[in-house]
């Protein structure tokens, strides 16, 4: 029994033995030589900027503080995503939403919300999930052609909202 026990603590030792020279053997295995350095993939531009953002919701405020109306305006790029946000002290949290959903509705039909609406209305275009049907959110074209992202802008009347953004857009030439 001693002899058997003794074998295998023996078998053991021997295996662990085997197991710590091999790893240190490929410890000291020299390392594969490194990849050769690659330049970073190009940068996919950016349409619109933060800079022309902020250049665009600060025309937008001027326009609402000239006329002291209190609102929310955003301006986000041809995708829908905000790039630069403002709600104004006094304007209504609701007004959020709705500048949000106007800027939506733009990137979805092109055009501003007004003549979307009153397109909608001739069926003369497709629906927009959640779609903003009245003035306020305008289109912002580089070049006068080039859709580059929408302004919505919510707190006061329609027509109003859409003079606030209408404002922000026209700094974009």
């Amino acid at each position: 029994m001693i002899r058997a026990t003794s074998v295998r603590l023996m078998t053991a030792l021997m295996l662990t033995g085997v197991m710590a020279a091999s790893s240190t053997m490929r410890a000291q295995a020299p390392a594969a030589p490194a990849a050769p350095m690659q330049a970073p993939a190009p940068a996919v531009p950016q349409v619109m900027t933060y800079e022309m953002a902020v250049t665009i919701i600060d025309a937008a405020e001027a326009e609402a503080r000239k006329n002291k109306w209190n609102v929310t305006i955003v301006v986000t790029d041809a995708a829908g995503m905000p790039v630069v946000l403002r709600r104004l002290t006094g304007a209504s949290p609701r007004s959020y939403d709705i500048a949000m959903r106007k800027a939506a509705t733009v990137v979805a039909a092109k055009m501003t919300t007004a003549d979307y609406g009153a397109k909608l209305k001739e069926k003369a275009v497709t629906e927009v999930p959640n779609g903003i049907t009245f003035a306020g959110g305008v289109p912002v074209l580089r070049g006068g052609t080039e859709f580059i992202g929408a302004v919505g802008t919510s707190g006061v009347q329609a027509i109003q909202d859409e003079q606030i953004s209408k404002a922000g857009a026209a700094v974009i030439k």
